[in-house]
C-alpha cells in the first residue's frame, strides 16, 4: 500500500494550556490527557514531519486575567511564562515515554530545566528528527503565546501553524452560544482581522501575514485531526493570505 505523503515538511503546533487539563477541570495537568496529545504528535512525527510545539500556560496561570484583577501586568505575564515551562516539561516527559526524541527551549534562561532558545540549534534539532517545544513565550511581557507561535514559525521557516483548539474551525460568531454560527472552510487574514474573528491576536496575525504563513484551526479532541491536517486533508479552517483564500 502506498504511504500518503505529508503536505508540510515543518510545522508549528500551537496548544493552549487548557489542552492539558481534564475536561471536568479537576487536574490542571492530567497525565492521561498529556499522553494522548503526545501520541498525536508522535503520529505526525512518524510521517517524517518536523514538529515544533508552542504551548500556553492558561491551565495554571493567566497573566492577563491576573492583571485585570489588580496585579502588575509585567509580573503577571512572567508568572504565565513560567507556567508554560511546567507544561512543556510535562509534554516532553510524555513524548520521551513514547520514544520520541524531544528538546525544550525556553526564552527565559533556566539551565537546569531546558535549553535557552537558540534559533540555529532549534533548526538543527528539527533536522535531526527531534520535536522541539518552545516555552516561556517570547521572553517578554505583553505578548501572547499566539504571538510566540507566529514568531517562532517565522524564525524556523515553518510551512504552517496548526492551532489545536476546542472547536472545529473558525466561525463568524460564537458557535457555543449561537446555533446559526457559520464555519469558514477558508478565510483570509485580512477578513479575520476586519471581522474580528477570534483566532489570534492582532500581533500574531500581522506576523503570519507578513511572512506568508498559513494557519489551520482545528478541533484537537478528534484524535486524527492533526495528522489529517498535516496530510493535506480537509480539516477545520485554513487562515491564509488574500490570494490563497480566493482560490477556495
Amino acid at each position: 500500500m502506498k504511504t500518503e505523503a505529508p503536505a508540510y515538511r515543518r510545522i508549528v503546533l500551537k496548544l493552549s494550556g487548557e489542552a492539558l487539563r481534564e475536561s471536568d477541570g479537576r487536574e490542571n495537568i492530567s497525565p492521561p490527557v498529556v499522553r494522548a496529545i503526545a501520541e498525536r504528535i508522535r503520529d505526525v512525527h512518524s510521517l517524517g514531519v518536523q514538529v515544533a510545539v508552542v504551548i500556553g500556560g492558561g491551565n495554571i496561570w493567566r497573566g492577563l486575567t491576573a492583571a485585570g484583577r489588580g496585579m502588575d501586568r509585567t509580573t503577571a505575564d512572567y508568572m504565565g511564562m513560567l507556567a508554560t515551562i511546567i507544561n512543556g516539561m510535562a509534554l516532553k516527559s510524555a513524548l520521551e515515554e513514547l520514544d520520541v526524541p524531544t528538546r525544550v527551549q525556553t526564552a527565559i534562561e533556566m539551565k537546569n530545566v531546558a535549553e535557552p532558545f537558540i534559533l540555529g540549534r532549534a533548526i538543527r534539532h528539527l533536522e535531526l528528527g527531534r520535536v522541539v517545544i518552545f516555552v516561556a513565550g517570547t521572553g517578554n511581557p505583553y505578548f501572547s503565546t499566539d504571538t510566540t507561535a507566529a514568531l517562532r514559525a517565522s524564525e524556523i521557516r515553518a510551512d504552517v501553524i496548526v492551532k489545536a483548539t476546542k472547536v472545529d474551525g473558525v466561525y463568524d460568531r460564537d458557535p457555543t452560544t449561537d446555533p446559526k454560527a457559520k464555519r469558514y472552510d477558508r478565510v483570509s487574514y485580512t477578513e479575520a482581522l476586519t471581522k474580528r474573528l477570534k483566532v489570534m491576536d492582532s500581533t500574531a496575525f500581522s506576523l503570519c501575514m507578513d511572512n506568508k504563513i498559513p494557519m489551520i484551526v482545528l478541533d484537537m479532541n478528534k484524535p486524527n485531526n492533526i495528522r489529517d491536517a498535516v496530510l493535506g486533508r480537509s480539516v477545520g479552517t485554513i487562515v491564509c493570505g488574500d490570494a490563497e483564500a480566493k482560490t477556495n
